[in-house]
């Protein structure tokens, strides 16, 4: 066994890694060269990149536990899924291409799936049947990825405004225009606008498999 490292510091080397270089800059060379190893020491503790990017995402998911563990319970599962996707969003944005990485991942930490046990217990007890609440999550998780993978990737908003990008067509198609004025506004507000939409749709699909009085 390569001496000197372990699979902890792999992980953190290959966060920081993200973080300074992006997904693509995480590879077997570049990050033995950060821990000052040879690429194949690395091989003694993870099997693949892949392996890698699933450690990463893990701890990842245990920070999201933490935090989540950390709240008080909250008074119901539309409240619980609003704080959940809140959290997601916030840990990605704490890393370069964060949703591209994280999202999708094996997470290979038992206790990550029993804090997961917790939340859904949690939902489940406050109205939300399970297969509602399934979905609820996937959807959710869904809003926040797509989320952050646009956020991260923007490099600039002149991208969403006609009258920046291109000035000659703007006053031809004013509603595009306009729609791209929203698009640069305020992402936090955008965040919630968009997360209301999806919370108050399961809330109506909800509502409408309640048995009629």
């Amino acid at each position: 066994m390569a001496k000197g490292i372990s699979r902890q510091r792999i992980v953190q080397a290959a966060l920081e890694l993200l973080d300074e270089e992006g997904l693509e800059g995480v590879t077997a060379r570049a990050l033995a060269g950060r821990l000052g190893v040879r690429a194949p020491a690395l091989y003694w503790h993870v099997a693949s990149k892949q392996e890698i990017l699933d450690e990463m995402a893990t701890e990842v998911r245990r920070r999201m536990a933490f935090t989540l563990a950390a709240q008080p319970e909250p008074a119901g599962w539309r409240e619980g899924l609003a704080a959940y996707a809140r959290v997601i969003r916030a840990e990605y944005l704490l890393h370069r291409d964060g949703a591209r990485t994280f999202s999708g991942a094996r997470v290979t930490d038992p206790e990550v799936l029993r804090a997961q046990q917790l939340w859904m217990e949690r939902w489940t007890r406050s109205g939300l049947e399970l297969a509602h609440a399934a979905t609820a999550v996937q959807l959710v998780t869904a809003l926040v990825v797509g989320f952050v993978i646009e956020e991260q990737s923007i490099a600039s908003t002149d991208r969403y405004l006609l009258t920046a990008s291109d000035p000659a067509i703007a006053a031809e198609v004013p509603l595009v225009t306009a729609a791209g004025q929203h698009l640069v506004s305020d992402a936090d507000q955008r965040f919630e606008d968009y997360l209301d939409v999806v919370l108050t749709g399961i809330a109506a699909r909800v509502d409408a498999a309640l048995p009629a009085d």
